[in-house]
């Protein structure tokens, strides 16, 4: 739907990270490593910094990392990125990572895709009402719910949900259940407190293990009003890992699928499985997909996301911040549903207050289904990317 230019920063950025994967240390690698993520963070593009010979205003992008950018926007190449990966014993790991960075968007792009001019119907920030994964200091986020709420509000939100992490994933910071009560009393009182003007669903994001079960069990499910599944571990495995998903997509209570893959830019793909089946069967039972916009993550991509339209899906678009200052990561989110064509009736974040919690409280009602049991047939060995 939207004729997107090539993005140069993305591809400036990317092989800088080629440079960044043929140091010998952290320490030669820390400059190539500082400068592409200067410049996939620029508003601008490096065509027009290359035009007007801007580049190295930029701050943090030297020299050498200035050439190669030159290269790129001159010749669609680097010759000087070519002659370093041809030399080194490295070879073979700049290839590796350059397949894991595919589907990505610079900040230059996003911003881009937000401003094109698309049919009304598509999400779009104007209809976008509130995050539905994020983490305060209940678990490993590092601002209060009342910081982030005020966060959330100062970019025209009117709700959130709180997603901090639940008690299988010490790791995070995971909240025990005497702990969530806790947090459940500040929602109340804030809530209260709020009223008209501001609301928080009470989330949690549940961890989902290797055999596909969660760390939560179904009666403590039951305490919130809607609960992300999400994987975090098993993320560099190439096996196909359809059954562990086909499972966590089905258990009772859940209502999104968090960050499907798992995987981090230029360090792992994250979980290989069939995506269509698991669509198939979010579609089914009213799960939505996520598309996290954390930049490291952009997890469902747009390439994804236009299938699991396809298959009936709705969506959550989320930030996974941390803190204020990346909640503005759904920006990413809606941009790469906008690319896949998603419109806003088919995104919670769209929707009002009431509609949100009859949804909320439907997934929590509906149990396990004969054909999410039986979803896994055949699909054990397909491995569909």
């Amino acid at each position: 739907m939207i004729d997107l230019p090539p993005d140069f920063n993305l591809a400036a950025a990317a092989l800088l990270y080629d440079m960044v994967a043929l140091q010998p240390s952290e320490r030669s690698a820390f400059g190539y490593k500082r400068a592409a993520k200067a410049i996939v963070g620029l508003t601008e593009s490096v065509v027009d910094l290359v035009a007007t010979d801007r580049l190295r205003d930029v701050p943090f992008v030297g020299p050498s990392s200035t050439r190669i950018v030159r290269e790129l926007v001159e010749s669609g190449r680097s010759a000087t990125v070519e002659r370093a990966v041809a030399a080194s014993a490295k070879s073979s790991e700049v290839t590796k990572r350059r397949a894991l960075r595919a589907g990505f968007l610079s900040e230059h792009a996003m911003r881009l895709v937000l401003a094109a001019d698309l049919p009304p119907q598509i999400v779009s920030r104007d209809s976008f009402r509130g995050d539905f994964q994020m983490h305060s200091t209940w678990s490993d986020g590092s601002e209060s719910l009342p910081a982030m709420i005020e966060g959330c509000a100062a970019l025209g939100h009117t709700c959130l949900g709180i997603t901090d992490h639940s008690h299988g994933l010490p790791i995070a910071k995971g909240m025990t259940m005497e702990t969530v009560a806790g947090q459940h009393a500040e929602i109340d009182a804030l809530n209260e407190e709020l009223a008209g003007r501001f609301r928080v669903f009470k989330g949690i994001e549940a961890n989902i293990l290797a055999d596909g079960s969660l760390d939560l069990a179904p009666d403590e499910r039951k305490r919130f009003e809607f609960v992300v599944a999400a994987p975090h571990a098993k993320l560099r495995r190439l096996e196909d890992q359809t059954p562990r998903m086909v499972a966590a997509v089905g258990a009772p209570g859940i209502a999104i699928l968090g960050h499907p893959r798992g995987r981090v830019f230029d360090t792992r793909g994250g979980v290989q499985c069939d995506w269509p089946a698991i669509f198939a069967i979010a579609a089914e039972r009213g799960v939505a997909v996520e598309i996290d916009g954390n930049w490291h993550r952009q997890d469902l991509d747009y390439t994804l996301a236009a299938r699991a339209l396809e298959a009936g899906c709705l969506f959550a678009l989320d930030s996974d911040a941390h803190s204020r200052r990346e909640l503005r990561f759904t920006d990413y989110a809606i941009a790469h549903a906008r690319l896949a064509g998603v419109p806003s009736d088919r995104v919670i974040n769209c929707w009002s207050d009431d509609r949100l919690s009859a949804w909320m409280a439907e997934r929590q009602e509906r149990p396990s289904s004969r054909p999410v049991r039986n979803a896994t047939a055949g699909h054990g060995r397909r491995g569909a990317r």
